[in-house]
């Protein structure tokens, strides 16, 4: 993963963003202004650019696309910028069944090898409440940190597909085809789930850490995964498919694999679901999503792109007061969005920020 930051950003026709040329700090930029007039949208943006797909949920092309927008493509143009100041200029176009994208002036089908975060307080409850919210968190976070796993996951969820639409609609020999299939399915539910439980391992110790820095609250925290796989030979899990075989024909789908794992944030020993207090909750889930960073950071010595919105809501004065100084002491790009008057006045305090103000899509720099 190369440390890449973002220098410049402009968007075309991307929701109500006006195409202005944002040329960002390389530590913290602050987007200030009222909810609802596109702060959120520049981040947006931005994970777009980069990871080719939003972070809000289910949304495509169309939803992207600003309603004054005369042609119906968007158009993205960038420059990213390392330690040593190089630079690598990137735009594209996107339409809304195809997109051509340019790296140096030259086409490219592969995705920016830029890592980025995006936290959203909101979130916390989402995680602690939905079991998929869940997985595919550990999922999209692993694969953002491992190639293997990415592409294992891609196989994984083919395999998974072609049982389920076999058991679903029940082709001619559809048995002999799945039994057939079934024991490199088993081997990628092991190696997954092996490669699940030593993230876990890894993001674990930056967890309690990044709490106390933060919050300056000592308690121990640490995720853990609720898996039947777990520790399974192959002949159990051939077992076990077997086992479950003509009720997987009757519903039409395979009710047990690694898709149906689930995890649990532990707040000293306890389900922080069941024990915690909201904040408690919120604290948590904010810790975890720092304790990547660090974990990203210890694998590839450079840090992701970070995108927090409007994380001041969430927390008392006293917490984002606390969130301030380790963002001020941090070496990662911040992106960040308030709406809260005091919680902007604390962030122009740090030496070096940039501060954008949005009205309406159109974004000032301010001096």
């Amino acid at each position: 993963m190369h440390s890449w930051k973002i220098n410049k950003l402009q968007v075309t026709n991307f929701r109500n963003l006006q195409p202005d040329v944002l040329e960002f700090s390389d530590s913290i930029n602050c987007i200030l202004g009222e909810n609802g007039n596109g702060k959120t949208n520049i981040l947006e943006a931005l994970h777009v650019l980069i990871k080719r797909k939003s972070f809000r949920k289910n949304a495509s092309f169309p939803q992207y696309l600003g309603i004054d927008g005369e042609s119906p493509e968007i158009y993205f143009s960038s420059v990213f910028k390392d330690e040593n100041e190089n630079k690598m200029p990137c735009s594209g176009k996107m339409r809304d069944k195809t997109s051509e994208w340019y790296l140096d002036g030259k086409p490219s089908k592969r995705k920016l090898d830029v890592g980025i975060v995006f936290i959203n307080p909101f979130d916390s409850n989402t995680f602690h409440l939905t079991p998929a919210f869940r997985r595919n968190w550990v999922d999209s976070h692993l694969s953002q940190v491992s190639d293997v796993y990415k592409k294992l996951l891609s196989q994984y969820t083919q395999m998974l597909r072609f049982r389920n639409n076999l058991l679903s609609k029940k082709p001619n020999k559809f048995r002999e085809q799945i039994l057939a299939s079934d024991p490199q399915f088993i081997k990628a539910s092991i190696e997954l789930t092996n490669m699940r439980i030593d993230f876990l391992n890894q993001i674990n110790p930056f967890i309690t850490e990044t709490f106390f820095k933060i919050f300056s609250e000592e308690h121990e925290l640490m995720i853990s995964i609720d898996s039947k796989v777990a520790g399974s030979s192959e002949e159990f899990l051939q077992k076990i498919l077997q086992e479950n075989f003509e009720k997987d024909i009757i519903i039409g789908h395979t009710s047990y694999g690694i898709h149906k794992d689930d995890y649990v944030l532990l707040f000293d020993g306890l389900n922080s679901f069941d024990y915690c207090s909201l904040g408690q909750q919120k604290m948590s889930y904010l810790s975890l999503l720092f304790a990547y960073i660090e974990l990203f950071r210890y694998k590839f010595k450079t840090f992701p792109i970070v995108l927090i919105d409007d994380v001041s809501g969430e927390l008392d004065r006293f917490r984002w007061g606390r969130l301030i100084d380790y963002l001020e002491t941090s070496k990662f790009q911040v992106l960040i969005t308030t709406a809260n008057e005091e919680f902007k006045k604390e962030l122009e305090k740090i030496e070096g920020s940039v501060k954008f103000f949005v009205t309406n899509g159109s974004t000032q720099k301010l001096s």
